[in-house]
């Protein structure tokens, strides 16, 4: 254990489950208190607050809660996000609308209510989560990597917007990660073991990302050892983004 993070305050939406969970265990390991946002929430949690950020009375309540209890904020986390799979043709405009609700409006809502707090900061920093999708064209993926699209250029605005009042932005782009939502996708494939070995093959390190991989990259952007940090997305994606290896053997 580490005290970067001592005193600080964060908030990690999708704090629940998954690499947000990864997330708050590795900020409260560095000496962070980290308040949990999420729509489902259970007694074993620690200063969890159940929100959904798909509407903003909820968020604004979450964040107004947290500040109180914990005497103010220091980080944000924007972690909160829904998959989709499918083509353009696959998703009607309900859909589209769904995804971009959570993953990009989501994201909006949360640091919105949080810019007060994060303005009287010493050590302000805002990590959206945001992924390989947004960088790299994947088969089936239209509606999420349309969202993680916008994420990736949303960081860029905030960044630029918020600079000057010391407010930190970057994001960080995992590839396939090993979550729940990706077991839920290979449990319903038809064959979950080729399934598991495509996706680990789809990245240049023959793996799956681990959500503690994911963790330890927010929690370098998040640091206030990273102050000339902001307006960058760090890859954690085993080289899927940039590399091109030869296939083995060759």
């Amino acid at each position: 254990m580490s005290d970067v993070f001592a005193g600080l305050k964060a908030v990690v939406t999708g704090g629940a489950s998954g690499i947000g969970a990864a997330i708050a265990q590795r900020l409260r390991e560095d000496g962070a208190r980290v308040a949990i946002f999420d729509r489902a929430i259970t007694d074993d949690l620690v200063d969890a607050y159940q929100v959904d950020v798909t509407d903003d009375a909820s968020v604004r309540a979450g964040v107004a809660a947290a500040a109180a209890d914990f005497g103010g904020l220091d980080i944000v986390v924007n972690n909160a996000g829904i998959g989709a799979q499918g083509t353009i043709e696959d998703g009607d405009d309900e859909e589209w609308h769904r995804v971009f609700d959570v993953n990009v409006v989501g994201a909006v809502r949360v640091s919105r209510a949080a810019l007060p707090f994060l303005r009287e900061s010493n050590a302000a920093a805002i990590v959206n989560t945001c992924s390989v999708a947004a960088t790299a064209g994947l088969p089936a993926r239209a509606i999420y990597g349309a969202t993680k699209g916008a994420v990736l250029s949303l960081t860029l605005q905030m960044a630029a917007d918020h600079l000057r009042e010391g407010i930190r932005v970057n994001c960080v782009n995992p590839g396939t990660a090993d979550t729940p939502w990706v077991g839920r996708l290979l449990d319903s494939a038809e064959d979950p073991a080729a399934e598991r070995a495509a996706l680990n093959a789809r990245q240049p390190h023959g793996r799956l990302v681990k959500a503690e991989e994911v963790a330890d990259a927010v929690a370098y952007l998040a640091s206030p050892r990273a102050g000339s940090t902001t307006g960058t997305s760090l890859a954690v994606d085993g080289g899927m983004q940039g590399l091109r290896l030869r296939p083995v053997g060759d």
